[in-house]
């Protein structure tokens, strides 16, 4: 499987029944939950945006905050970079995002504005390019560079073992008195390649239950 594969309905079928085969404990938890597909996304610099505001809060909380984002701008998620140039930070930083937040969504908005990121071809590379592009707008490190290759690119192999839901779900599935390491996280993860991505949805439910995104 190459590293551009996307999560569709049966990409995510086939995962499940070959994680599951693995061993029995794989098996047990996948058939404990009913993960929903990832919906296809086609605006990326909204996506990008929202990754950014969901950083470090809950799954919840991010979502009331992104909505009330969104309300700022009467094209909704069709909403251009050059919308979020001309508008006031001070009206960003008021729906609920932090200044530095805000910031990080206007560095977006010039990127892509900018070309610095070329939306009609960043989803033809691979997963560490896109990475890699990504973090080196100021304000979206690996975690949301991550997230985009999950819930919008829907890549079949992300793990981010820096997010804490993906931690609790992990210490969850291994039964562990504490939250896991981030090289115990590597090291058992690798037997999940080329479906890491479907374990991160798992490990997520299992803490939060059904989330939006």
């Amino acid at each position: 499987m190459t590293n551009n594969v996307t999560l569709e309905e049966e990409v995510m079928i086939d995962g499940i029944k070959k994680l599951s085969s693995k061993d029995i404990r794989l098996k047990t938890f996948l058939q404990k939950f009913r993960v929903p597909v990832l919906p296809i996304e086609k605006n990326y610099f909204w996506s990008l945006c929202r990754s950014v505001i969901y950083q470090q809060i809950s799954g919840k909380a991010a979502k009331k905050i992104s909505d009330r984002y969104l309300s700022l701008f009467d094209q909704d998620v069709k909403m251009t970079p050059a919308d979020v140039l001309e508008i006031d930070i001070e009206k960003i930083y008021k729906v609920g995002i932090s200044r530095q937040k805000s910031s990080y969504i206007k560095n977006i908005a010039d990127a892509f504005s900018n070309n610095i990121i070329n939306e009609k071809k960043i989803s033809e590379l691979d997963d560490q390019e896109i990475i890699k592009q990504l973090t080196s707008i100021k304000g979206v490190g690996r975690w949301t560079a991550e997230m985009f290759l999950i819930f919008t690119l829907r890549r079949t192999d992300v793990f981010p073992v820096t997010d804490l839901g993906v931690q609790k779900g992990f210490q969850i599935f291994y039964s562990l008195d504490k939250l896991p390491t981030i090289e115990m996280m590597n090291q058992k993860s690798e037997s999940w390649r080329p479906y890491r991505t479907i374990m991160s949805l798992y490990l997520w439910y299992a803490v939060e239950g059904p989330f939006e995104w």
